[in-house]
């Protein structure tokens, strides 16, 4: 299929791809290796005389989002959307197949930045004060998308279908003219002496390449090498990606035993050898859930989040520490297993509990089973200090962390393109102009809720209104220009 936009086609050339790496102010740099390619004929410029182009290389939330933006603002802008697999794939899968579109619950800038692990200083600005959760719900709102706010914040789409918001952004998309093309990837950019870029676009089958310039580049391919290795070829650094959002395999075979009972509230720490001072954020308090390799839970993939970086040195080990009972104080605790006491004394330890701690027999047998105290033992043949000990023990049970394993297909990376060399007031990068950043190609990444979306809508209508600006402001001087004649 032709691409709607000026390209050239050159002869048989040795070109690069992302292969080598260095390290520069420890930060990944990705350069290239030399692949082999050859040339297919193809029809000339299709597009209209002066028009200017803006090619997005990734069709996920902040792509699609930026392109409509540029599109409505700049009506004369060719947009052309480059994928190479599913648009929208993450936005497919992600909250169960329902779509967590943002958050509902911290709408104001300094409090929402703060579930960004990386990102929450920076994005303490104007970003999110340009466009924020509730800009995105009236969006969806004013498209014909009916949302609506969980208890916990969550935004989902009434129908609980991503395939709402997915039909929604195509639909718009579609109705302003932005042309999408699938089964493609740019592969190379580099910037031409006329302050275009020239991009290489592979297909599906790596047999030819057709080369296409572009006015604007938005780079919003998410946590792929294909984002990360355009961006270094135009001279960005990017830190080096770690896997954030996962949950923690623990080494303790009992604990299979105990696969799908779920805490609402526990209060989850994380140790590691390599950070020795407190960190706030390494302490997070909701629900934990067992399952047959661990622990997962909003709780431990907000811990994940935070600690992604450290767990990423220490090879996925370090301790858990959890507290089962983080609304009643250890002094509490003790005093209600001392009542218990006193008043099942004859009744087996095993099969009598307090119900105040909101425990499942299951769980509380574990419990029972690391103090050496199961079988036939009565309430009146516990000891003072094993009572201590299963209070201790409630309050702070550690396991060993010796893993990670990947939240379903919701895969969220740290690392990318430094915030520091975007200007987020527009997205574009400091070191090329007319080049613009989206999404999780960025060193950004939240906690689960809707943070991660949020951030691709933010960031892709913020350049996305960048480059329309640009491109109408450009379509005026030419214009001026022409009337001068």
């Amino acid at each position: 299929m032709s691409l709607p936009l000026a390209r050239f086609v050159l002869p048989s050339r040795l070109f690069s791809e992302a292969a080598t790496t260095g390290k520069r102010n420890g930060r990944l740099i990705s350069t290239l290796k030399k692949r082999k390619f050859t040339s297919a004929a193809t029809h000339r410029a299709q597009h209209k005389a002066g028009e200017e182009v803006l090619v997005v290389v990734g069709a996920g939330a902040a792509g699609v989002f930026g392109a409509i933006r540029a599109k409505t603002l700049a009506p004369n802008l060719n947009v052309v959307l480059i994928e190479k697999a599913r648009p929208l794939a993450k936005v497919k899968v992600s909250g169960g197949g329902r779509c967590n579109v943002t958050n509902g619950h911290c709408v104001e800038s300094m409090m929402l930045a703060e579930n960004y692990p990386r990102g929450h200083k920076e994005l303490k600005g104007a970003f999110f004060n340009t466009h924020g959760p509730v800009d995105t719900m009236t969006w969806f709102s004013d498209h014909g998308v009916e949302l609506k706010t969980e208890d916990d914040g969550r935004v989902f789409p009434v129908s609980n279908s991503s395939s709402t918001i997915i039909d929604c952004l195509m639909s718009e998309s579609t109705r302003l003219g932005v042309s999408l093309q699938t089964g493609k990837a740019v592969i190379t950019a580099s910037p031409t002496d006329g302050g275009k870029f020239l991009l290489g676009i592979e297909k599906r089958t790596p047999s030819s390449v057709e080369y296409v310039e572009a006015d604007y580049l938005l780079i919003a391919s998410g946590n792929g090498k294909q984002g990360y290795s355009l961006a270094s070829q135009l001279g960005h650094l990017i830190v080096d990606p770690v896997p954030s959002l996962f949950t923690f395999k623990i080494e303790d075979p009992q604990l299979a035993d105990l696969s799908g009972i779920t805490f609402p509230k526990v209060k989850a720490k994380l140790k590691t050898e390599s950070v020795q001072r407190n960190i706030p954020q390494l302490t997070q308090v909701g629900p934990v859930l067992v399952t047959h390799w661990g622990f997962s839970g909003p709780a431990i993939l907000r811990l994940s989040a935070w600690g992604a970086c450290v767990l990423s040195r220490t090879g996925y080990k370090g301790t858990l520490i959890l507290d089962f009972t983080p609304d009643v104080h250890i002094e509490d605790v003790k005093s209600i297993l001392t009542q218990h006491k006193n008043k099942f004394v004859k009744q087996k330890v095993a099969n009598s509990y307090p119900t105040e701690f909101g425990l499942v027999k299951r769980f509380w047998k574990y419990i029972l089973g690391r103090q050496g105290l199961l079988g036939d033992i009565l309430w009146a043949s516990i000891s003072k200090d094993s009572l201590v000990s299963i209070a201790h023990m409630l309050k702070h049970c550690d396991f060993s962390v010796r893993g990670k394993s990947q939240y379903k297909d919701e895969f969220v990376t740290a690392g990318g393109v430094p915030l520091s060399e975007i200007s987020l007031n527009t997205m574009e990068s400091k070191i090329q102009s007319r080049l613009f950043f989206a999404g999780e190609v960025l060193n950004v990444d939240g906690i689960t809720g809707g943070f991660n979306f949020q951030n691709a809508w933010s960031g892709g209508y913020i350049a996305g209104t960048s480059i329309g600006k640009q491109a109408v402001s450009a379509k005026l001087c030419e214009a001026n220009s022409a009337s001068n004649f």
